[in-house]
């Protein structure tokens, strides 16, 4: 078995990843008496010289840690070494310095916390750097194949559930309609599962086709039964309903979806003569506190993980399905997205709410 492991964070933040860290460190060192080393700021840190890194022990997790958003280790999303951008606009492989830079660590296996592309270029890298490894999900927007959650989303989830609840009066102080913009890159999980925890009326996700006279037509029915205002949730990755993606570019060229929330207001107030305001939630989602579910799966997986390491199994992913624990390889993983099924649970459970999801008014 190994002595030295490493752990790292890799793509974009979210809560519960310090409950991950501490889980590692603590089955590492009282399981196995491992050494454990945290990696800087994802990849980054073992293409650093000197190598960007910290030993974890004991210690490092008394206290508030297990409560804290974020990563004490920091994360990127940016930077693949294996195609890294240089100062003269040129990509470089650095795939042997990011290897180099596990062997001066003497790191004998490596777990890596990400989302599918993240996880795809660690899995790469950790081929190229011949150290075994094993996976942890973490997204958001959940999204990632097999496992039924991942690290990050029902923390998301509450989140906007608590932002439909500050909504809620000040759209019925104003009569207005309030539109409520979530994260949702690819999958409209956040966007489902809040707006019906949150009473939303109107749920508008990327994995159901809209009609924007459906939209107005129940908004319209509610306001002739003597309601003054109406909750719409939409997701980011929600395109128009000429099927257009909406997008806002940097100052560097790279494009992020965002303006859904905005093109449905204009749309609502033409079609219904209703007084609409949105607000896109945006990285409130990833920040915070991690709920007490986010924290249980971090802390079940972090475990696990260890325990995959100490059985040799590797290129694996642990995963959640059926109320357990369970590994899967990670390429089966990262290759299959997991988004809305239109006929899941809680699609059924909206509709027979009387929400409507774009497709049908359901008034």
């Amino acid at each position: 078995m190994p002595k030295r492991i490493g752990i790292l964070t890799s793509g974009g933040d979210c809560a519960g990843l310090n409950a991950v860290l501490r889980a590692v460190t603590l089955r590492a060192i009282q399981g196995y008496g491992w050494e454990v080393y945290g990696i800087s700021h994802g990849t980054q840190g073992l293409l650093r010289r000197p190598i960007d890194y910290q030993k974890l022990d004991l210690k490092s997790f008394e206290g508030s840690i297990l409560r804290l958003g974020g990563t004490i280790l920091g994360t990127t999303n940016k930077g693949n070494p294996i195609a890294y951008p240089m100062e003269d606009g040129t990509l470089k492989d650095r795939s042997a310095e990011f290897a180099e830079g596990c062997q001066m660590l003497g790191l004998e296996a490596m777990i890596g916390v990400g989302g599918d592309g993240s996880l795809h270029i660690l899995r790469k890298l950790m081929e190229k750097s011949k150290i075994p490894f094993v996976a942890i999900p973490k997204t958001i927007d959940n999204d990632l194949g097999i496992t039924e959650r991942s690290i990050g989303f029902t923390t998301a989830v509450d989140v906007a559930t608590e932002a439909l609840d500050r909504l809620q009066p000040t759209a019925a102080s104003h009569d207005r309609v309030m539109i409520l913009e979530v994260m949702g890159r690819d999958a409209g999980h956040i966007a489902l599962a809040a707006g019906i925890a949150g009473g939303a009326d109107i749920i508008i996700i990327p994995e159901i086709p809209y009609k924007l006279q459906n939209i107005a037509h129940k908004i319209d029915d509610l306001l002739k039964k003597q309601r003054n205002f109406a909750l719409v949730v939409v997701a980011e990755a929600v395109k128009t309903e000429n099927g257009s993606a909406l997008q806002i570019f940097d100052l560097n060229g790279r494009a992020r979806y965002g303006g859904i929330g905005h093109y449905l207001s204009d749309e609502i107030t033409r079609l219904t003569g209703a007084e609409t305001r949105f607000t896109v939630l945006g990285h409130l989602q990833r920040g915070g506190q991690p709920d007490a579910s986010d924290r249980l799966l971090a802390s079940a997986f972090g475990v696990r993980a260890v325990d995959l390491v100490a059985e040799g199994k590797f290129d694996r992913m642990v995963a959640w399905q059926n109320r357990t624990i369970i590994d899967v390889p990670i390429l089966d993983a990262i290759s299959l997205n997991s988004t809305v099924d239109p006929n899941d649970a809680l699609v059924q459970t909206a509709r027979g709410l009387g929400i409507c999801l774009g497709d049908a008014p359901y008034a």
